[in-house]
């Protein structure tokens, strides 16, 4: 074994490679996105932003608007995308549940005053509704669906809605009519 050199590493490693993070990938197909931020997809939106996304891309006014869905005499713009008017179906489903219960403060008065007066008993008589729960609201059309829901908490709200997506539904028929 006389004539072999006693193995030394290197002083200083130089790595045949750049960190990740330093490299800079050349790719041979077209990038799909444009540099720079993109856009949030996932991002649900409100009726405000809802409606002013629709006025600035639609020359047309915005006739009316449910939840994150916008309507205008020729189309349906929601997050989900845009259809014509004429071409979709609406469903409306009722999720909420409406209930009469004596309220806590009512309570609260029946105990206190029950021992000056028995009239303190007619606090039990005191009864409040109270509304929870959401509405689904779908439309549909051909290769085309968006969904929302939303909360509702009282008895008007519910009819609010109700009479918003009815008369979305007139403004389908209308378009589908060729009106």
């Amino acid at each position: 074994m006389t004539g072999q050199q006693p193995f030394e590493p290197p002083q200083q490693p130089q790595p045949p490679y750049q960190q990740p993070y330093q490299q800079s990938y050349q790719t041979p197909y077209q990038q799909p996105y444009p540099p720079g931020p993109q856009p949030r997809w996932a991002e649900p939106m409100d009726a405000a932003q809802a409606a002013a996304l629709a006025a600035q891309q639609s020359a047309a006014p915005v006739l009316v608007a449910i939840g994150d869905i916008v309507c205008t005499s020729q189309e349906v713009i929601t997050p989900s995308g845009r259809a014509p008017i004429g071409g979709v179906v609406w469903s409306f489903t009722d999720l909420t549940r409406t209930s009469r219960d004596i309220p806590t403060w009512a309570v609260v008065c029946t105990v206190i005053f029950v021992f000056a007066c028995l009239l303190g008993l007619l606090f039990l008589l005191v009864k409040e509704e109270r509304t929870q729960g959401s509405v689904q609201i779908v439309v549909q059309g051909p290769g085309f669906l968006h969904q929302t829901q939303i909360p509702v908490f009282s008895v008007p709200q519910l009819h609010d809605l109700a009479a918003r997506v009815n008369y979305a539904r007139s403004l389908s028929a209308s378009a589908a009519s060729g009106r």
